[in-house]
C-alpha cells in the first residue's frame, strides 16, 4: 500500500521540502500545498521511473549537499565580484568537456543540475554515449583545474552514493 502511495518517499519529502523553501512562508496553507504536491508530483510521475535509484551511502548525500551549498555561496560572491569589478572583455570565457566515470542515469543528472545550479558554471551538453559533459565556464584560466575541481568535489561523492 505504502508503495502506491508514496512511490518514492524521498522524493516526496523533497518536494514539499523545496516547495516551502519556495514559497517563503511556513503558513498551513503553504505546508498542505506542499505535502500535495509532494505525494502528487511522485504519484503522476512514477510511471516513468520503472526502478527506484539505488543509494548506496545516503550520509555521503548530507554531505555533498553542503559541499553544493557551499560552492554555490562560494560562486554568488565570486559572480558578483566579476560582474562589478571587472570589465567583460577581461573573463575568461571557456567551454570545457569534463570525462564522466559516472555510469547511473540519476548521477549523471545530480552532476549536470549541480553544474548548472552554481553560479558561472552551465552543463551545455551531454554526449550521445553519456561519458563527457560539456561545461561553460564564466571566467575560467585553466580548464584541467575546471575538470579537476568537479571531479573532485561533485563526481567523487556521486560516486560514493549511486555506484
Amino acid at each position: 500500500m505504502r508503495s502506491r502511495v508514496l512511490p518514492h518517499p524521498i522524493l516526496s519529502v523533497v518536494v514539499a521540502v523545496v516547495w516551502v523553501a519556495l514559497a517563503n512562508d511556513l503558513s498551513a496553507a503553504s505546508l498542505v500545498f506542499g505535502i500535495v504536491l509532494g505525494i502528487g508530483v511522485p504519484l503522476f510521475t512514477a510511471c516513468y521511473w520503472p526502478e527506484r535509484p539505488i543509494v548506496k551511502r545516503p550520509l555521503v548525500m548530507l554531505e555533498y549537499a553542503a559541499v553544493v551549498a557551499w560552492d554555490i555561496v562560494v560562486s554568488n560572491i565570486e559572480v558578483a565580484r566579476l560582474i562589478l569589478f571587472r570589465r567583460g572583455s577581461t573573463l575568461r570565457s571557456l567551454f570545457v568537456t569534463v570525462p564522466l566515470e559516472l555510469t547511473t542515469p540519476e548521477a549523471v543528472t545530480v552532476l549536470t543540475g549541480t553544474i548548472t545550479m552554481t553560479p558561472g558554471t552551465v552543463s551545455a551538453d551531454l554526449s550521445a554515449d553519456g561519458r563527457s559533459v560539456l561545461v561553460h565556464c564564466l571566467d575560467a584560466g585553466d580548464p584541467d583545474a575546471v575538470v579537476r575541481q568537479i571531479k573532485t568535489r561533485y563526481e567523487r561523492r556521486l560516486k560514493e552514493i549511486f555506484e
